[in-house]
């Protein structure tokens, strides 16, 4: 499908967009679950997960930002995701937090797999993505890791 630099850019955008918001969906997800925890698994959460996707949004915000400004396009603001149900509990806000994660980082993914940060991209935000998607890499082991010890 054929695309202006213009569309490209803006599709881009929307796609960084869309992993930012599950990344924040994550973080409310994964500052719930925190709640619910004894002093020691918290700080486990913390180090294991919270840090890492933490990290990715923040990572994820400048490179949406970044990209907007460099190529003089209408940056948006980003609302904090809300938290999930109180009925959740320890397993559906773990469950839910590696959901949000994986589905960033499968956002990402497809869009570097479309090379469209490569047509209409730079490389500061090609470094940027493949970042984020480093500091996501091991999120789904270290949940299971963390699952294994909840509740011991």
């Amino acid at each position: 499908m054929a695309y202006t630099t213009a569309e490209g850019r803006a599709q881009l955008l929307d796609t960084v967009a869309d992993a930012v918001d599950r990344l924040a969906g994550a973080i409310a997800d994964l500052s719930e679950l925190y709640e619910l925890l004894d002093e020691r698994s918290a700080e486990t959460l913390e180090a294991a997960l919270f840090r890492p996707v933490q990290g990715a949004y923040g990572r994820a915000r400048r490179a949406y930002a970044g990209f907007a400004s460099r190529h003089a396009l209408a940056p948006r603001e980003f609302a904090a995701a809300g938290a999930g149900a109180p009925g959740h509990g320890v397993k559906g806000f773990l469950d839910a937090a590696v959901s949000a994660a994986g589905d960033a980082d499968a956002l990402l993914a497809e869009l570097q797999d479309s090379l469209l940060p490569v047509e209409v991209g730079d490389a500061e935000l090609r470094a940027d993505l493949e970042a984020v998607r480093t500091l996501l890499s091991g999120v789904p082991s270290s949940a299971r890791e963390l699952s294994r010890t909840l509740g011991r």
